[in-house]
């Protein structure tokens, strides 16, 4: 296939440094599944090798743009003959050993390190961090056990995300997304006639999924980071004992999460006191981590804190000690895409929002002339941004699961022609029938139940028969549930690190809903998630907003739930950092993002405007339903237009918030997005 995505199972770095190559698979703990999948990789490797000699050429085409930025393109072109001749010989590596030794380089190119990060005491610790001689690994890694403390809804011990990294110009992709217990059941949410029972999958016990977040952070801290393991815990330590002090955001997070949990779990008993202008703490919570720092990720997944979750589970939940001790990260090849002469590093499956964003950023540029002289944010932006979204949506309900489960279409859902095609569907005109929008891959049969089904959705709602929906719940969940696979809840939480060496760490996790589960280990003080609620509880049938789930994203044991999540670093020519990103937001996450780079790249925005700027969303269904921000509104003349045109516009509560920094001529410009309580710094 031709197709300017990179292919996900090798991505080129500096020629003089060497190259990264093969699908990411996990270790022991996962063996079984690794030898499923192992003779598929191989062979997708080899595809995509042969793809990679097609792809020599284009980068040779692509001369005159790597000259301008300084680059030698004969030598990309090289490397990546070079990295099929490897892979189709046989020697392309099969896996990222977990001993591969820590970055080595020392050479400074930035002139300060910078963070862009959800609360001031995220960027108090990295500061520390780097002050003892850490890098952007080390900083991200104590930033997210900081955040387990003092931004308790959202950043987490127990729940999980993925981290996309450059480390010495190499990109690298870790995924510690949780995963359905082994106890876990195809229809375990639904009732004897086949129906959802509500919020079992969303709180309580029952809705747990074995957490990922300490074990991705051993993972990706011993790989590659400079530090001592303790030392990164210490600032994390030090909150949980001696408290912090609790923001209007997170006062109002708790009162909301206690209203929704209504007693039905031990919440209150914990957070009762995150009242406005307290100082918190958590001793119990602080010997957990004091665990952590001895014992590593065995101090969470075994011992007394292992002990404590397999026994506050029993007769609740379904997570076991052996779910816990079986539990590993996952190091899988980046999803990797040329873009405007910079190289997107984002997030593969079982992340839907790496696709996304960069079926959305392909089709901008396949449609350049239908957007050439439209501004931002008119009637018609609006509209040709909305066809995109309704086409991209239709895919990801179809096609996308946990990779080590199902057989996703990655390299066919990005490549070049297929976008091309996708794109040219695009009416500049008029609305396109949600009808008649459907995954785009043909001969698919996986997508077939899907298609019939979004058909029936669509036409239901079309005909009115979901017209009170919007009422019946927020205009924020009736847009997460439109994630075409599940109700996705936006309460998730990004950070952006950047180290002088040229490191960089774009993380993004979650635990699914604010506080998770709401359910609380007892004497751990370690909050669960409720990521089961991110599995199709009903596979391929419309929810009360004609909204589909696919067969893919069904729930079974030791699966991982599909995400939008898209952590994201964009490189220059010369393979150097030059944009770290990436925002919560449940299904606005990969529309968030995009809208920000095209804010920046397509509309020269400063990179506080671009984050600053008012964004929309679409999904395909609710049917031509367009979301605005409740803090920053349409105005009321694009309201009238796109209301003329056929569209209905509703309001949500939560629109991201985004975490960036973008690099200028060896500068870091942090930003945090004004819409949060974040801060952007730079340090030396």
């Amino acid at each position: 296939m031709h197709d300017r995505f990179g292919r996900m199972a090798m991505a080129v770095g500096n020629p003089g440094r060497g190259l990264v190559a093969g699908e990411a698979h996990a270790d022991a703990g996962v063996a079984q599944a690794c030898a499923r999948t192992r003779t598929q990789q191989m062979q997708q490797a080899r595809t995509q090798a042969q793809a990679m000699v097609r792809g020599a050429a284009r980068q040779c085409r692509a001369a005159h743009e790597s000259a301008k930025r300084g680059v030698r393109a004969s030598h990309a072109a090289a490397a990546w003959i070079v990295a099929a001749w490897l892979a189709t010989a046989g020697f392309a590596t099969p896996s990222y050993a977990k001993d591969a030794p820590k970055p080595v380089g020392d050479d400074v190119v930035l002139r300060e390190n910078a963070v862009a990060v959800p609360d001031r005491y995220a960027a108090d610790t990295a500061a520390r961090i780097f002050a003892l001689g850490g890098n952007a690994i080390d900083a991200g890694v104590a930033i997210a056990f900081s955040l387990a403390v003092t931004y308790p809804d959202a950043g987490n011990l127990g729940g999980g995300g993925f981290m996309t990294l450059v480390v010495d110009r190499q990109p690298y992709f870790l995924d510690y997304r949780e995963t359905a217990p082994r106890a876990a059941t195809r229809d375990m949410y639904l009732d004897a006639n086949g129906n959802v029972i509500a919020k079992m999958s969303l709180v309580g016990a029952r809705a747990v999924g074995v957490p990922g977040t300490v074990e991705g952070m051993w993972e990706a801290q011993r790989r590659f980071g400079k530090l001592k393991w303790s030392q990164v815990l210490e600032p994390a330590i030090g909150y949980a004992e001696q408290g912090f002090v609790v923001d209007a955001r997170l006062a109002n997070a708790r009162a909301v999460a206690s209203r929704e949990f209504g007693g039905r779990t031990n919440f209150d008993a914990y957070f009762a006191g995150l009242t406005e202008g307290a100082t918190f703490r958590q001793p119990e919570l602080a010997q957990t981590l004091k665990r952590i720092a001895s014992d590593g990720a065995k101090g969470f997944y075994g011992g007394e804190t292992g002990d404590a979750i397999a026994a506050s589970m029993r007769g609740h939940g379904m997570v076991t000690q052996a779910d816990l001790s079986s539990y590993r990260a996952v190091w899988r090849a980046p999803l990797i895409g040329d873009w405007r002469g910079y190289r997107v590093v984002t997030a593969p499956p079982p992340s839907s929002g790496g696709i996304i964003l960069l079926q959305m950023l392909k089709m901008r540029e396949d449609l350049a002339d239908r957007f050439a002289g439209v501004d931002l944010n008119t009637p018609q932006y609006v509209h040709l941004v909305a066809e995109i979204e309704k086409r991209v949506f239709a895919d990801r309900a179809a096609y996308l699961g946990d990779p080590d489960f199902v057989s996703n279409p990655t390299d066919r859902l990005v490549d070049d022609t297929y976008l091309a095609r996708r794109a040219m569907e695009v009416n500049p005109d008029a609305i396109s029938d949600t009808q008649s929008i459907r995954p785009g891959l043909s001969g698919d049969a996986s997508a077939a139940s899907a298609v019939s089904a979004v058909s029936a959705a669509s036409a239901a709602d079309a005909s009115g028969a979901r017209a009170d929906a919007p009422k019946a719940v927020s205009p924020a969940s009736a847009a997460s549930a439109s994630a075409s696979v599940s109700n996705e809840k936006p309460q998730t939480t990004q950070f952006s690190v950047v180290d002088k060496w040229g490191n960089a760490v774009s993380n993004t996790y979650t635990l699914n809903g604010p506080f998770g589960s709401g359910f609380v280990v007892d004497k751990t003080g370690v909050v669960l998630n409720d990521e089961m609620d991110d599995f199709s509880a009903k596979p391929n049938a419309p929810n009360q907003f004609g909204v589909v789930g696919a067969d893919a994203n069904a729930i079974a044991p030791r699966k991982r739930p599909l995400s939008s999540m898209c952590p994201t670093i964009l490189l220059d020519a010369h393979g150097h950092v030059a944009m770290v990103v990436g925002t919560p937001g449940g299904s606005r996450i990969p529309t968030t993002v995009y809208q920000v780079l095209s804010n920046v790249y397509d509309y020269r925005m400063p990179l506080p405007d671009a984050v600053a700027q008012a964004r929309f969303h679409h999904q395909l269904l609710p049917v031509n339903t367009i979301y605005e921000e409740r803090g920053k509104p349409m105005a009321d003349a694009l309201k009238r237009e796109l209301a003329r045109r056929g569209y209905t516009i509703a309001e949500q509560g939560f629109n991201g918030d985004v975490q960036a920094i973008r690099v200028i001529d060896g500068e870091p410009e942090p930003v945090a997005d004004p819409r949060g309580s974040g801060v952007g710094r730079t340090m030396p």
